[in-house]
Order: structure tokens, then sequence, then C-alpha cells
């Protein structure tokens, strides 16, 4: 077992190494990031763009994402190209990482925390004259800075958010962040569909709960939902509570609904992309969401937000919501939603709604 990890240690020296290149960050004209993960990761991660781009407007900024989450990046004005990757299939993307290298890009920034094989093979092939990564760990005894290949470690202090932690990648440009908030660019028929729909709502108090996340565990049982709306309705009146659902899970979510025959309780329309929802949470009063990409929606417009989340502080502390009026309830399980209480839950809607009455 010794020897395989000291061949694997000298093989990740070896395709880390490179010659170096005395380019000067601040003569940058394109910047490549890495960011074909989530949809949450991609959200967190907006406001990178923005404050690179307002700072060095002349610089093009590309993304590599993935294809679930580029809508994120629609209509957004930072961001000059987005570029799909298909993490799972190297060949198939070998055209594009060929595309990309005749670019001749200047930097990428690769967001990964970790030594992640398959992005190392991919900066291989794209060979900008510059790397820079967020401060990793080690892996198979091979300490952080002896992948040569990497330029630049960002700053990553205990604590930090990773907004934060992904903010700190652009200061070799010699920007300083002035703000940390997300951006969502919706479109004015989507903000139109959802204004009409919530319309008869608007002397509500509008609650949207979002019943799971991308994450299998990560998701409120039917049960649990049924008690939070039952004894929501039965301690406030002047309320309206709006169940959110991926597009495949619309039939489900509508059965639910009306086994629960509850007349301030109805389902969303179909909401077929991030941005869809987007529009709709844009004119919640509050949302109830696991810890997923929802939550992260609901603090881009800072809206008051309940999360329920695994029993990882860690985590927590790297994906936390960001809304200034914002509660978690912890799960009693690690990797899953398992034994979160509802009665804390229930207490902090309580508080949330008697602020927005105030």
């Amino acid at each position: 077992m010794k020897f395989l990890v000291k061949i694997k240690a000298y093989i990740l020296r070896k395709i880390t190494s490179k010659s170096s290149s005395d380019f000067d960050f601040h003569k940058t004209s394109n910047v490549l990031f890495f960011r074909y993960d989530r949809i949450g990761d991609m959200i967190i991660s907006t406001p990178v763009f923005r404050e690179l781009k307002k700072a060095k407007p002349n610089i093009k900024i590309f993304v590599l994402a993935s294809k679930t989450n580029r809508v994120v990046l629609e209509n957004n004005p930072y961001v000059d190209n987005v570029f799909i990757n298909n993490k799972n299939n190297f060949f198939s993307d070998l055209l594009l990482l060929l595309k990309l290298r005749k670019l001749n890009l200047d930097v990428c920034v690769e967001f990964d925390h970790s030594v992640i094989p398959h992005a190392i093979f991919r900066l291989k092939i794209i060979k900008p004259k510059k790397i820079i990564s967020v401060l990793k760990d080690g892996r198979y005894g091979v300490k952080a800075n002896e992948l040569k290949m990497y330029d630049v470690f960002s700053e990553r202090k205990v604590n930090m958010h990773f907004r934060d932690i992904w903010l700190q990648t652009i200061k070799p440009f010699g920007v300083n962040p002035t703000s940390n908030h997300y951006d969502l660019f919706t479109s004015k028929k989507q903000e139109k569909i959802a204004a009409s729909f919530l319309f008869k709502y608007s002397n509500k108090i509008k609650i949207g709960i979002n019943l799971e996340g991308a994450v299998k565990g990560k998701k409120i049982k039917d049960i649990e939902l049924e008690n939070i709306c039952k004894k929501l309705g039965n301690n406030c009146e002047d309320l309206q509570i709006i169940l959110l659902s991926a597009p495949q899970n619309l039939e489900r979510v509508k059965l639910l609904q009306e086994k629960m025959n509850l007349d301030y309780v109805v389902q969303s329309y179909k909401t077929n992309t991030i941005l869809d929802v987007s529009a709709l949470i844009r004119y919640m009063d509050i949302v109830i969401t696991p810890d997923t990409s929802i939550s992260h929606i609901a603090s881009t417009y800072n809206k008051p937000t309940i999360t329920i989340h695994e029993n990882n502080q860690q985590s927590y502390k790297l994906f936390a919501p960001t809304s200034s009026l914002n509660r978690t309830v912890f799960s009693q399980s690690t990797n899953s939603l398992n034994g979160f209480s509802l009665d804390l839950l229930l207490k902090y809607c309580f508080e949330l709604i008697d602020s927005i009455k105030k």
C-alpha cells in the first residue's frame, strides 16, 4: 500500500510540474474560470466575475461551466463567454480543450480546494500562462507547494465562507473586492410570470418551501411538510405557502398538496430553469429550504431564510446563507436531514414572520 502511494505521489508531482513563466498578472487580457460543478457553487462564485470585470473592464472573462449550472450565468453582463464542460467524459471534451488552448489564455482560475485529477488534466491541455487556485491540502503525501503547475494559491482563513475564499483568487490581478453579494439576472418575462402568479396573494405573507436539494438525503419528508404547513396556518392567518419543486417532481408535489387540502398551500407553476424559480423567490417574503442552491438564490435577494442543514459545522460555515435575516436548523445526521427539530424550525418561522410584520 505504501509503495502504491509513493507511485501516485511521484505521478502527481510529474503531471503538476511545468516550466516557469514571467507573465505579469497586471497585463492579463483574458481569464478562464473553472466552475463546472453544482448550481449553488456557481451562484456563490458570481461576485468573482463582477468584481474582476468592474475593476478590469478590458479583461475578457470566460467560464468553463457544466450543462447544469451554465444557466446561472444567463444574461450576466460580467461574463463574456461560457464554455460547456463534460466532467464525466474527458474524451468528449478534448476538442473543446484544444480550442481553449488555441486561445492562448493568460490565466486560468481553478476553484477546487483539493487536488482534483480531472482539473489538472484539463489545465495541462489548455496550458495557460498562469494558474491560480484555492489553497489546497496535499494528497498522497505531496504538499500543496509541491504542485508546481499552480503559480498562486489564494488565501484561506479559518471560518471563511466560500464566496470570500473564491474572491481571494482575483487579488493577484491587483483587485480588492468591494462587495461580495451574489448576482442573478432574471428576464422581464420571468419576472412578469412570477409577479402575475403571486398577485392574488399580495396582501399575505408569502412563504416559499423548497422540499429537496440536489444531494440524496437533503429532503423535507412529506409528513414533516404537512406538520409545518398545518402549524404555520394554525398560528398565522394572513400567510400563503407556495411549494417549490423541480420540474420532474411536479406531479408528486401536486398530489402532496392535494392530499393536505389546505387552502393556504399551493404549488408553484412549473419552473423549468433555476432562473425561473429565482424570479419567483424574488417576490417571496420568507424561504424555507434544505441546504441547497435555493438558499443561495434567497441570499441573492436578501430574503429572510430558514435552512435545514446536516450536522456538519465545517460544511455549514463554507456554504451558510448570507441573507441579513437567516436561521438554520441542524439535523442529527452528518449526511442527511434526518432528525431536525420541527419545533425549532417553527419557532424561527414565527420570529421571521414577526420581523416582517414590524
